[in-house]
């Protein structure tokens, strides 16, 4: 999962710096593959890693989160781009999703060491 954002982090600084449209293009579809591999590999953390009756709040509360970050993000986006210009805000967002992901590897290592499901888990089917 880290390396996923590390990943969206770097593919928006390749599109920020390249004046290729072809370039772009390519770093655009990297940025959502990333991003969507991310997600669903968050999600599915999610629901393995919480207990059975807990699991629709986890999730629940999880989704506000995610919809609350998407409007605060364009709302920093917008701000860094007229306080620094586009490019540079592009830039500056791919930066700074690789420095978060540093922080937090460091802080929670155990996410470093998440490398395959718990056998313990039951399944997540919601009826």
């Amino acid at each position: 999962m880290l390396w996923c954002v590390v990943g969206f982090g770097v593919f928006t600084i390749v599109f920020g710096l390249s004046r290729n449209v072809a370039l772009s293009v390519a770093a655009l579809i990297l940025v959502v593959a990333s991003d969507t591999v991310g997600v669903v590999i968050r999600l599915t953390m999610i629901q393995l890693g919480t207990p059975g009756e807990m699991r629709r709040r986890v999730s629940a509360v999880n989704m506000v989160f995610i919809g609350a970050s998407n409007e605060v993000g364009q709302f920093e986006s917008g701000i860094t781009a007229q306080w620094f210009g586009t490019v540079p805000a592009v830039i500056l967002g791919g930066v700074g999703t690789i420095g978060i992901v540093a922080i937090w590897a460091r802080l929670f290592p155990q996410l470093r060491r998440v490398d395959e499901m718990p056998r313990e888990a039951e399944p997540a089917l919601i009826p």
